[in-house]
């Protein structure tokens, strides 16, 4: 009787597992530090929607003025609560297209000459598509010195996903504050570099409708941390696995 003998595997050389070594270490070092880099990112993120919750809900103060333009940012202005006092140039509102959860339609951004003779763009709420025409809501254009209420937003440039403003054609879908008072024309030197989106305040006649600015902060970074760390991780496996494999050959 013959015996049959099984047929072991060979183990790797020296050479291999050295590689093998170095690209698991590579790859165990990146997971963690895009692990990490989420977590940092994570906790910036909380802390900036605890800071804007607080901006949203606090008394409204007065926007900044002329002399600290150049220094508003979103940091510390965005979603700040605000009330300014003017007088709507109606003539020269712009309405930009919106999506909303009333449906689409279009945003009115109507030219606020404050006291101090100065210009704010002040998006005063959503119209429907056939209430694009002033004609249609008359009892909404308010004249003479009227407060607004609202929150601080930044100016959006350049247009919307996959289009861009057209200024010549009068056709905006984003809130592009320099480029819709250049249309406007505005004096560029006199108008603030953010927008007002007013607050839920009924305005006569019911249009526009205000107060549906939606502050919301998508936030994934816990998601994508666990992501990294349990890549790492596999690593380690992986990592152990060949070397369990290794040691019995050997």
């Amino acid at each position: 009787m013959s015996e049959t003998l099984e047929a072991r595997p060979a183990p790797r050389s020296n050479a291999v597992l050295a590689f093998l070594l170095v690209i698991g270490s590579a790859l165990f070092a990146g997971f963690v530090a895009l692990g990490s880099w989420q977590v940092q990112r994570l906790f910036w993120k909380l802390d900036l929607i605890e800071r804007v919750e607080a901006r949203v809900h606090a008394e409204p103060v007065a926007p900044p003025d002329a002399s600290a333009w150049a220094r508003v940012d979103a940091a510390h202005d965005e979603y700040r609560a605000v009330r300014i006092t003017g007088e709507f140039l109606h003539e020269r509102e712009a309405l930009v297209q919106a999506v909303t959860e009333r449906g689409p339609g279009f945003w009115v951004l109507t030219p606020l000459r404050t006291t101090d003779g100065h210009y704010l763009l002040i998006n005063r709420g959503f119209v429907e598509a056939d209430r694009r025409d002033p004609a249609t809501r008359p009892q909404g254009q308010v004249s003479g010195t009227t407060v607004v209420t609202g929150l601080l937003r930044l100016s959006e440039p350049g247009g919307g996903f996959l289009r861009d403003n057209d200024a010549a054609a009068d056709r905006w879908y984003s809130r592009d504050v320099a480029a819709i008072a250049a249309a406007r024309e505005l004096p560029a030197q006199q108008v603030a570099p953010y927008f007002i989106d007013a607050d839920a305040s009924p305005n006569a006649g019911g249009w526009p409708v205000g107060g549906l600015t939606i502050v919301k902060f998508h936030n994934s970074h816990l998601v994508y941390a666990i992501t990294w760390f349990s890549l790492a991780l596999m690593v380690i496996g992986a990592g152990v696995i060949v070397w369990r494999r290794e040691r019995r050959i050997r």
